[in-house]
């Protein structure tokens, strides 16, 4: 089984923001395979499906942000789901918007939502998928992440929504290196 966590801020004044990119990609592959996110329990949104013959938890923690890694660990011991089949979605700002990066292991990179997670799983080995949003220029960081995408940028991030929520099949089907292979920098 793997557990594929969008990461994001819960309320609707949060909806379409650059932090609430994780959010966009689970609800997009909930909408192509027809699953609901509706149940709730790890604090969080959530639904077990199958995807592309894969068992999957589809996970949005509604904790907010810095404190994602709780929704994940409680969702991922439940479920006996190895940290090495968790993929976390989350956006990067240190990535031009729309471009994709995969990793598995490794830093945060300031990230708050991924050293939650590193935190409560007590390691790093899981992947992550990272959607670039724009790199701010003068705005604070808080202010930047939880600001809405321009109606130019809105086709580029839907593009990057596919992208992300197509690497998350990619990585179940034929591994982390083949996604990194074909979705990074795209």
């Amino acid at each position: 089984m793997y557990l594929l966590a969008g990461l994001g801020n819960p309320g609707r004044e949060y909806d379409m923001t650059r932090h609430n990119i994780g959010f966009e990609v689970i609800d997009y592959m909930a909408d192509k395979y027809k699953i609901k996110v509706k149940k709730l329990k790890f604090k969080s949104l959530y639904q077990k499906a199958e995807i592309e013959g894969f068992e999957v938890l589809l996970l949005k923690p509604q904790t907010y942000m810095n404190l994602s890694g709780e929704s994940i660990r409680d969702a991922a011991e439940f479920y006996k789901i190895p940290t090495e089949n968790i993929i976390v979605i989350s956006d990067d700002v240190n990535l031009d918007e729309g471009r994709i990066r995969i990793r598995k292991g490794g830093s945060a990179g300031g990230h708050n939502g991924l050293k939650s997670i590193i935190y409560q799983l007590n390691s790093d080995n899981f992947v992550r998928i990272r959607v670039g949003v724009g790199k701010k220029e003068n705005e604070e960081l808080a202010d930047f992440v939880l600001s809405r995408f321009t109606k130019e940028q809105i086709p580029i991030l839907e593009k990057a929504i596919i992208n992300a929520a197509s690497s998350a099949v990619e990585i179940m089907k034929n591994g982390v290196e083949s996604a990194m292979n074909k979705f990074n920098g795209i």
